[in-house]
C-alpha cells in the first residue's frame, strides 16, 4: 500500500508540474532551437546588409568607417567588430540621437553605410522571448519557475518510468499504434529516458540568465571569491572621478540594460577600468586600438567597445566557440598602455562552470554534436508535451480534468515533499510555488471530502 500511494503522489505531482510549466516549455524549445542556429537565421533574415562583394582592394581604416556610420545614423558607434570572411560587411552597435540602439553594417573596403537594423535584429527578439526578458522582471521569474519544475518533472518521470516488474516492452521500445494510449504513454516515457539528462542540463545552465537566481548567483559568488576575477586594473575611487570628472563615476559591463555588448557573461558585472589621460593628452584612434589589440594576439574579428567619455577604455573581447579561448582586453585610450587582459584562466571556479554550462547551452563549445544534441533536447520537449496531450486527452473522465487521484497514504507525500524541497532550497521561486501548490491541492481535497 505504502508503495503504490508513493507512486499515486509522484504520479500526481509529475501530472501537476506538467500542467504548470509544459506550455512554457515548448515556447522555449521552439525559441531555443532557432537560437542555436542564430548565426545562420541571422544571415538569412539581413542577407542584404550583411553580404558584400569581396575585393581585392585595402579595408578601409576603421575611424574612417566609425565616421560614416556616424554621420549617416546620427549617432554614437558604441561598439565594432570587423567581419572574419572577406565578403562579410562590418557590424556596429550604434546609439541614435533618440537613446534608441541599432545593430548597423557598413563595407569594410570603403567604410559605407548600408544599413541597420533595431538591436540585435530578429534573433534578439527570440533571445528576448526564450527568457521572457521582453516582457519584465516578473516574466523572467516564470522562465526559472518554470526551469526548476523541469527539473522536478525530469525527476518524478524517472521514477515513474522505473521498470519494477516490466522487461523492454514499454521501457525502451514503445508499443501500440497512435489510436491507443498505450502508444502514446510509451512514447512518452521513452523519449523522457533519452532525453531526460539533456533536458536536465538545459534546465540548470539556463538559470543564470534569470533576472532572480542568475542575479543572486552572481553576488553570492562574486563575495566568495569564485566567481569574475579582480578589476584588471586600478579603478578610480568613485570621489576622485566626481572630483576631477563630474559625472563620469565608472560602472560596470552591464549598466546599460537596453544593450549587451559582446562580453562574457561573467564579467558583466565586473567594474571597467579607467583611462588616466593628462591634460591636453589626445586619445589614440580605434585603428591604434586595433593594430595594439592584434599585436597582443587577439583575432582582427575581435569585437572592439570604443571608450564610454573621458575617462572610459577601450575594450576587445573575442569568444570563439570554445570558451576557454575566450579574452577581454582592456586599453588606455590615451596611452595605450594595456589596462588589462583577462581570459577564462583568470576567472573563478563558479564563473568557469557557469560560463561552460552556457556555451554547451547555445551548442557552441564541441562543435556541430554539440549543437545538434541541443536541438535533440529541444525537439523531445515538444514531443514530450504533445504525447502527454495525447495520452491525457485519450484517459480523461468526461468533464473532468483528470487529476490522478491523491495517495490513499498522506505520509507518502513526505519522501517527494523533501525531494523538492531541495530543488526549493537552490532555486527560491520553485520551492515558494510548491508550497502554494501543496496549499492549494489541499484545499481542493478538503473541499472534494466535504458533505454534501
Amino acid at each position: 500500500m505504502k508503495d503504490r500511494s508513493l507512486y499515486a503522489v509522484v504520479w500526481r505531482w509529475h501530472f501537476i508540474a506538467g500542467l504548470l510549466v509544459l506550455p512554457i516549455l515548448v515556447m522555449m524549445a521552439i525559441t531555443g532551437s532557432a537560437y542555436l542556429f542564430r548565426p545562420e537565421l541571422d544571415h538569412l533574415a539581413y542577407r542584404s546588409l550583411e553580404d558584400v562583394p569581396a575585393r581585392t582592394a585595402p579595408r578601409a581604416p576603421l575611424s574612417g568607417v566609425v565616421r560614416k556610420v556616424e554621420s549617416g545614423l546620427d549617432g554614437r558607434v558604441i561598439q565594432v567588430t570587423p567581419p572574419d570572411r572577406p565578403d562579410r560587411a562590418v557590424s556596429l552597435l550604434v546609439r541614435g540621437s533618440k537613446g534608441q540602439v541599432l545593430t548597423a553594417f557598413a563595407d569594410p573596403y570603403d567604410g559605407h553605410l548600408i544599413g541597420s537594423t533595431s538591436y540585435g535584429g530578429i534573433m534578439q527578439v527570440v533571445r528576448k522571448i526564450h527568457s521572457l526578458q521582453k516582457f519584465g522582471f516578473w516574466a523572467s521569474c516564470i522562465i526559472e519557475i518554470a526551469a526548476g519544475w523541469a527539473i522536478v518533472m525530469v525527476g518524478t518521470g524517472v521514477f515513474l518510468w522505473w521498470p519494477r516488474a516490466r522487461s523492454g516492452a514499454g521501457v525502451v521500445t514503445v508499443r501500440g499504434s497512435p489510436s491507443q494510449r498505450l502508444f502514446w504513454r510509451d512514447l512518452h516515457a521513452v523519449t523522457g529516458l533519452f532525453a531526460g539528462a539533456v533536458i536536465l542540463f538545459l534546465a540548470v545552465t539556463g538559470m543564470p540568465w534569470s533576472l532572480f537566481w542568475g542575479a543572486h548567483v552572481q553576488r553570492w559568488a562574486t563575495a566568495a571569491n569564485l566567481y569574475e576575477p579582480p578589476p584588471p586594473a586600478q579603478v578610480s575611487p568613485e570621489w576622485l572621478m566626481s572630483t576631477t570628472m563630474p559625472g563620469m563615476p565608472h560602472k560596470p559591463h552591464a549598466d546599460d540594460a537596453s544593450i549587451r555588448p559582446e562580453m562574457p557573461w561573467a564579467m558583466e558585472k565586473m567594474d571597467m577600468p579607467t583611462s588616466m589621460g593628462m591634460p591636453g593628452m589626445a586619445p589614440i584612434s580605434v585603428d591604434q586600438a586595433a593594430a595594439i589589440f592584434r599585436s597582443r594576439g587577439l583575432a582582427p574579428s575581435a569585437s572592439i567597445a570604443l571608450p564610454d567619455g573621458p575617462k572610459g577604455a577601450y575594450t576587445a573581447t573575442w569568444r570563439p566557440d570554445r570558451v576557454e579561448d575566450t579574452r577581454v582586453i582592456y586599453l588606455d585610450q590615451y596611452s595605450g598602455k594595456v589596462l588589462g587582459d583577462v581570459g577564462f584562466k583568470d576567472w573563478g571556479p563558479a564563473a568557469k562552470a557557469i560560463e561552460w554550462g552556457i556555451a554547451v547551452h547555445q551548442g557552441q563549445e564541441y562543435g556541430p554534436l554539440n549543437r545538434f544534441l541541443m536541438l535533440a533536447g529541444c525537439i523531445a520537449i515538444v514531443l514530450l508535451a504533445v504525447s502527454a496531450v495525447a495520452m491525457w486527452w485519450k484517459r480523461r473522465p468526461k468533464g473532468s480534468l483528470g487529476l490522478p487521484p491523491p495517495p490513499t497514504d498522506p505520509r507518502a507525500v513526505r519522501g517527494l515533499a523533501v525531494v523538492v524541497a531541495i530543488v526549493g532550497v537552490i532555486y527560491p521561486l520553485v520551492g515558494v510555488t510548491f508550497v502554494g501548490a501543496i496549499a492549494m491541492d489541499r484545499l481542493a481535497n478538503r473541499v472534494r471530502r466535504r458533505p454534501a
